[in-house]
């Protein structure tokens, strides 16, 4: 008879998937009391009088449009507009809106170019037109790419899609099961369509392209499939396949050659991502590429963070498994390989480090250094030099008791024994939780305060190792999970981080976790989203919120703002519940399954309670 653990499944059932991964949980964890040794943040005493650190970032100029998700290369997501202020915000109304028709996770960011703005919805991932410069923005066209329907099985954490990019009059954005399509951005007419995955394998796209000179970049999904992950790029005039760089496999494939010269001694032996695993196994290593890409123009040279290896069960894959939860800075023209870091090796938790990197010019000990700032979710805060890989910091931002610190003179994280994941044992209160202390979405930088805005979660968990089999197309990830809310009760935050300061500067606690981005402006507001619903303007100074406004669904988009073709400034968001945090509402999941979501439903049974499904645009001025 097979062993049954205390969280009420056969270790050895293969979990079912409809919407995200569901594998067999049970029970309720209550709130985690906090341990004597673990990591918390450096919390400043009174928050700044509004004077920025010296943090910089690279000149563009502000023309009052939006056309790629982070709006510059650096990925600040800030706008240089002033119209709307600390000062007159409380006035904003709402000017229009627009219904997507789609009830699952928007977390894309809408775009505007030309007086035209272009929304990507979930599946089936179509993509509307609205003319600015008529009365309520009325549609000029529709693209509808007509994606497979089963791709919507291998997708983990909802049918999402995070956006489009604009370049060269061309609207280029990925489809779920695997396309990458250009479409004329006056037309609407389809010109190029490139199939770049499989979802047989358990492949799926969901990140936003970035568009570098003649070069559209992707990367895949599927950490929990098995699926073998890669960035590739596309030819932007034609859509054939430039050169595509596997994470994991010898150098050959991993474009690692003569140019390869990572910080750290242990990074340069040949063909790690061979290597650091056992036999075969990085064939279905995962280690995709789902998350944000930077560029800085100056050193030609893009910046981006691979996902987690699978299975989740440490124990089948015994090694660094190199490059899974990895930093890569590689040449956008060849994708030859330039540095590489390992913020996670042999990751343990889950912990993808695939989130934003934010290029900036710091000042530090005395001398400025072009430093790339990544909020992983493993926890820390790394500020790493972009010209070398080396790590110049790295500072806990959340509540952590997985790992104790980074050693800067190796770069190796230090992992608590006692949780990591044993085969049959159950390891309680792991903080942070695999969506770690912060997921995907994306945190903004003023050069005017000098602080990130980070939106994110405060999330521990109780897991159990169980054997993961391989089969093609179907989930693979060994993992029994349980989340709960971390230290306080409070699920999530929205802070306000000073990086030459190494602390936070001021910070909002939510219920719920933080899944929208962030946005900064000129004007001295920062805005986010609740998953309630609620989007908010605080003071990017002090923290102080000055403006809410109640949406019909919880928030988990991209704001942006733009100035429209009557030349006033507009703040918009797509709101529409969803995502790996909402799947509870998105999926329709009964609250007393807490084995769906991969343990997420456990930690957000109120959610239904408290916003419901949603696809709505929300466009907001003042009077």
């Amino acid at each position: 008879m097979p062993h049954r653990s205390e969280f009420g499944i056969s270790p050895f059932r293969l979990a079912s998937v409809c919407l995200v991964l569901s594998f067999g949980l049970s029970g309720c964890s209550g709130q985690k009391a906090p341990d004597e040794t673990a990591q918390t943040p450096t919390i400043a005493m009174t928050p700044p009088a509004g004077r920025s650190n010296g943090g910089a970032i690279a000149s563009e100029p502000e023309d009052g449009q939006w056309v790629r998700p982070a709006k510059s290369y650096s990925s600040t997501r800030f706008s240089g507009l002033t119209e709307i202020t600390a000062d007159n915000v409380r006035n904003l109304h709402l000017a229009w809106t627009f219904g997507t028709g789609i009830l699952r996770g928007h977390e894309a960011a809408p775009l505007v170019v030309n007086n035209t703005m272009y929304i990507v919805t979930p599946f089936p991932n179509i993509l509307y037109a609205l003319d600015l410069t008529k009365p309520g923005a009325p549609m000029k066209w529709i693209y509808r790419p007509g994606p497979i329907a089963a791709a919507q099985g291998v997708a983990c954490c909802d049918v999402v899609n995070r956006g489009a990019s604009y370049a060269d009059g061309k609207i280029v954005y990925n489809t779920l099961d695997n396309q990458t399509v250009a479409v004329d951005a006056n037309t609407g007419k389809e010109l190029w369509k490139t199939k770049v995955g499989d979802i047989n394998t358990g492949e799926s796209l969901t990140m936003a392209p970035l568009i570098v000179k003649n070069r559209v970049l992707i990367g895949n999904s599927g950490g929990e499939f098995g699926i073998r992950g890669w960035l590739t790029a596309l030819d932007l005039s034609s859509g054939k396949i430039a050169w595509r760089a596997y994470h994991t496999g010898p150098d050959s494939a991993v474009l690692i050659g003569s140019r390869f010269k990572p910080f750290y001694a242990e990074d340069r032996k040949p063909d790690l991502g061979e290597k650091t695993w056992p036999g075969d196994t990085w064939k279905i290593g995962g280690a995709g590429m789902w998350g944000w890409i930077s560029y800085d123009p100056q050193l030609n040279l893009i910046y981006y963070g691979t996902a987690n290896p699978g299975p989740w069960n440490p124990e089948q894959r015994p090694g660094d498994n190199k490059w899974s939860s990895t930093l890569f800075a590689r040449d956008p023209e060849t994708g030859e390989a330039v540095w590489a870091y390992q913020m996670s090796p042999h990751d343990l938790h889950d912990y993808d480090g695939v989130n934003e990197n934010l290029l900036l010019d710091l000042p530090i000990n005395g001398r400025t250094r072009k430093v790339l700032v990544h909020p992983d979710r493993n926890g820390y805060m790394y500020v790493v030099d972009r010209e070398t890989g080396e790590v110049i910091s790295a500072d806990p931002f959340g509540y952590i008791n997985t790992s104790t610190g980074v050693d800067l003179k190796t770069g190796r994280i230090k992992y608590v024994d006692d949780k990591e994941p044993r085969l049959g044992q159950v390891v309680r209160n792991s903080c942070p939780a695999s969506p770690g202390a912060k997921d995907w979405q994306p945190s903004s930088f003023s050069p005017l305060t000098g602080l990130i805005y980070i939106p994110h979660q405060n999330l521990c968990q109780d897991v159990e190792s169980v054997e993961a089999n391989y089969i093609a197309g179907t989930p693979f990830v060994g993992m029994n999970v349980k989340m709960s809310p971390g230290p306080g009760g409070n699920r999530g935050l929205f802070d306000a981080w000073d990086p030459v300061a190494r602390k936070i500067v001021w910070s909002v606690k939510e219920n719920f976790p933080v899944w929208s981005g962030a946005l900064s402006t000129a004007g001295n507001v920062v805005f986010y989203g609740t998953m309630e619903g609620w989007f908010k303007a605080l003071d990017a100074r002090t923290g102080q919120e000055l403006w809410k406004f109640k949406t019909g669904s919880g928030i988990i988009g991209q704001p942006i703002t733009y100035r429209g073709p009557d030349g006033k400034q507009y703040v918009a968001v797509l709101s529409g519940v969803g995502g790996w945090s909402g799947a509870i509402v998105a999926g329709g999941i009964d609250p007393r399954d807490s084995s769906a979501a991969l343990g997420f439903v456990n930690t957000m049974t109120d959610l239904p309670g408290a916003t419901n499904k949603g696809g709505m645009l929300y466009v907001f001025a003042l009077p």
